[in-house]
Parts: C-alpha cells; sequence; structure tokens
C-alpha cells in the first residue's frame, strides 16, 4: 500500500491520464488548471475499479480519476458517462462497482441492489452539487429573466415563440424576435432530466402537468445524448433552449430563474444555499444519504435547480479487492482537496465539511462480505 506525499498534477499529465482511464471522453476535461492538489494522508489502494454512469459528473469525475490515479500510481479507474439510467442499472447487474447518478437508487432499485451487494444494503452517497442551468442561443440576447411557469410552458411547448408576452415582461431591454423556440431535450434517461423536470413539477406548478422522471416526457422538438450533446445541440442551433449540468456550460447564453421576487443565476454558493436547507430523505438506512431537495425555495440567493450526483456503492462486496478499490476512491472524492478540485474544474459546491465527515463514516463501513 502505497501513502502518497502532498502532490499536484500539470495540465499535461491530467490530459494523458484521462486518456487512459476514462471510458468516456469528456467535452473539455482540462481547463488550463495548474494542478489538482492531492490530500498529503491519502491511503492509496492499488488495483482497477470501474464505475459509469452520470455525465454531469463525467468533467469531475475526471478531475477525481486523474489526482486519484496520479497520486496512486498503481491504481486506475476507469468510469464510463453512460447516463444515470444506464449507470446504475449495470451497477445493479454487478458490471461496474459503483456508479455516478443524478438520482439516489429508489426504494426498488435497493432492493434489487441486494443480490449484487451479497445481501447487504447499497448506498447512496452525494459527491457533487451543481447547478443546472437553462442556456439558450438567440442572436443578440446574452441573457434573460424566467419564471418558473414560463420555464415549463417553454419546454412543454405551451409558448412557441420568443417574443412571447410571457417571456417579454421579464425581459423589457431585450430585442426578442418573432421566432419559433426550439426546446432540446435529453435523448437517454438522465437524472440531469429527473431533477430538471422535479424542479418544474414542484416550481411551475400546472404549468408542468407531468411528473418527475429521468425520461423526457415530452415529445421531443430535439434531443441529445448526455449533458454534451444539449450543449453542443443548442450552441451549434438557433432559437434553441435547453438545460444541462453548469460545467457543460461554457460560453453560451443563461437563464436567470425567478426566486419569489427576484431573478437568480446560478453559482456554487447559490446552489448551496438549497442543498443547505434540504433534509434526508424519509426512510434511509443508517449508511445511505439520499437527500430531499427543496426546489419550491423561495430563500433569499437561492439557485433552485440544482443537480446532486452520488456515487452509489455496496456496504459488502463479494471481492476483497473490489470494496477497498471502491472505498480508496470515495476518500478521495470526499475530501477537501477532491472537492475543491471538482469545484475548481467545473463550478461545482464543494460539500460542507461536517457533512463530509458524515459521509465519510458510511465510506469506512464499506468492506468485504465474510
Amino acid at each position: 500500500m502505497q501513502r502518497s506525499t502532498y502532490r499536484s498534477l500539470s495540465a499535461a499529465a491530467l490530459a494523458g491520464a484521462l486518456a487512459l482511464t476514462a471510458g468516456c471522453g469528456s467535452d473539455d476535461a482540462v481547463r488550463g488548471h495548474d494542478a489538482v492538489p492531492v490530500p498529503p494522508d491519502l491511503e492509496c489502494v492499488g488495483g482497477n475499479v470501474s464505475g459509469s454512469g452520470s455525465s454531469a459528473q463525467e468533467n469531475a469525475m475526471q478531475t477525481w480519476i486523474a489526482g486519484y490515479q496520479t497520486a496512486c500510481t498503481d491504481s486506475q479507474v476507469f468510469y464510463d458517462a453512460i447516463g444515470s439510467g444506464g449507470g446504475r442499472s449495470q451497477f445493479i447487474d454487478g458490471a461496474v462497482a459503483f456508479a455516478g447518478s443524478d438520482a439516489a437508487l429508489d426504494p426498488d432499485e435497493l432492493k434489487d441492489a441486494r443480490p449484487r451487494c451479497t445481501g447487504s444494503d447499497a448506498i447512496n452517497i452525494p459527491g457533487y452539487v451543481v447547478p443546472i442551468e437553462v442556456v439558450f442561443h438567440l442572436k443578440g440576447v446574452d441573457s434573460l429573466n424566467m419564471a418558473p411557469d414560463t420555464i415549463a410552458k417553454v419546454f412543454n411547448g405551451d409558448i412557441e415563440k420568443w417574443n412571447d408576452p410571457a417571456i417579454a415582461e421579464d425581459n423589457p431591454d431585450a430585442e426578442l424576435p418573432d421566432q419559433r423556440i426550439a426546446p432540446v431535450s435529453r435523448s437517454d434517461e438522465s437524472g440531469t432530466t429527473e431533477n430538471f423536470t422535479d424542479y418544474l413539477a414542484t416550481a411551475a406548478g400546472d404549468s408542468w402537468p407531468h411528473e418527475p422522471e429521468g425520461q423526457w416526457p415530452v415529445p421531443p422538438a430535439e434531443s441529445a445524448q448526455g449533458n454534451s450533446g444539449v450543449a453542443q445541440a443548442v450552441e451549434t442551433g438557433s432559437g434553441t433552449i435547453g438545460y444541462v449540468e453548469s460545467s457543460h456550460v461554457g460560453s453560451m447564453s443563461t437563464v436567470k430563474v425567478g426566486v419569489g421576487d427576484k431573478f437568480v443565476g446560478a453559482s456554487p454558493e447559490a446552489a448551496a444555499a438549497v442543498v443547505a436547507g434540504s433534509p434526508e430523505r424519509k426512510g434511509n438506512t443508517e449508511h445511505d444519504h439520499a437527500l430531499e431537495l427543496d426546489y419550491g425555495t423561495a430563500e433569499k440567493g437561492a439557485y433552485p435547480i440544482v443537480l446532486i450526483s452520488y456515487e452509489v456503492a455496496c456496504l459488502e462486496y463479494a471481492d476483497t479487492a473490489e470494496a477497498r478499490s471502491v472505498k480508496g476512491f470515495l476518500r478521495y472524492v470526499l475530501s477537501d482537496e477532491g472537492q475543491q478540485a471538482a469545484s475548481d474544474e467545473t463550478g461545482s459546491a464543494p460539500l460542507a465539511k461536517e457533512f463530509r465527515a458524515t459521509l465519510l463514516r458510511s465510506v469506512e463501513a464499506i468492506g468485504a462480505a465474510k
């Protein structure tokens, strides 16, 4: 077992590490950061470990992978950003050791995962908190204000033109064209979609007549695979609008969301304000930390469209080496340095120190079946 000293990772080394280990390429996994910090007391575990799932986590996951395996030179972590639904399915089927998911395993999935976890519980560990932003491409318009019911009506197809009175009223200084709106949604089952539709169902009331779900519930005007696919479709289109995890926004125009009588833009601090007031899900086991987000918050300065992406793991694995590898990697993900590295790369909100201490106790409970 190798113990690291404090090490940093150059952008070139980071790019090389990602090329070797990431199962699915990032849009822009390295954004010019000079180093990825690593805890001086990081306990390294040799060998390989595989995960799959959330594309919203993709950029953060590649940063974590590069930081961890550059510190732990005899370790490799593979991650395939196939979407949250696919990751949960592969985890339950035993194809991967852990999953990244923007929606916690529900009670039925927890039950289905028990055989894969040698009869033990599967656990949801929050690892990544980031805003979901509404992005658009409209010539001459850089930013817009939209109330929750306006956003819902746009994505439901009830508002069809950019100069609709509902949009114009909240944007008196914008030159809105008489142009058709082209909503872009996810084509794959997605935790980003589930969080976004949960927000719409909670905040927009009857303007969004659909239940929250991971599969887009409206016949799509245009659809794309993953956060990166939606971002590309919006950016290269005309009159397009979509929803993506914040690290995929790039230089695109974004919507400020109505909260009470104010319009709030996305930021790590505004996202953290929502998470801080959100309780754990009723019925959680001791080491399961699924949260109930308050999408309908009216708290000043809070940005309500927030994604909590989980690392899904077993409390007990059949293989000791697999259990140790999952535990070692998740320790880094939840470390001060791991959380800050993800924030620097993606604009995510680092988890509060007290909350991470609770999560790390659950990670330490991971082991092998006796």
